[in-house]
């Protein structure tokens, strides 16, 4: 199993920024779709943003034009660049890598999440 750990989470006012990583461990995997999801209190976790194939960015409509997802295949690190914060961003952000692991096969990791929250 890749081992993926999240960093950049806090606390930031409406209209702030935060930048989140997202580092995977190890070798010898391939990364087919690198993800961020969040889960708000009491809701269900849901899709934020992926690149898939390394190529093609998606992105949820709620954070279009807000959000940037961006990954460093030499770091084995995918990035999500948050701005204009608004109080529905705050949630507890998971980051999702997918890919083939040589002499493992497939994998679908998550990492423990960190924490964002919006408030003045």
């Amino acid at each position: 199993q890749v081992q993926l750990v999240e960093s950049g989470g806090g606390l930031v006012q409406p209209g702030g920024s935060l930048r989140l990583s997202c580092k995977a461990s190890g070798s010898g995997f391939i990364i087919y779709t690198r993800g961020w999801y969040r889960q708000a209190p009491g809701k269900q976790r849901e899709y934020v943003a992926a690149i898939v194939n390394g190529g093609t960015n998606y992105y949820a409509d709620s954070v279009k034009g807000r959000f940037t997802i961006s990954g460093d295949n030499a770091k084995n690190t995918v990035y999500l660049q948050m701005n204009s914060l608004k109080a529905e961003d705050t949630a507890v952000y998971y980051c999702n890598l997918r890919g083939r692991k040589s002499g493992a096969g497939d994998f679908d990791s998550w990492g423990p999440g960190t924490q964002v929250t919006v408030s003045s």
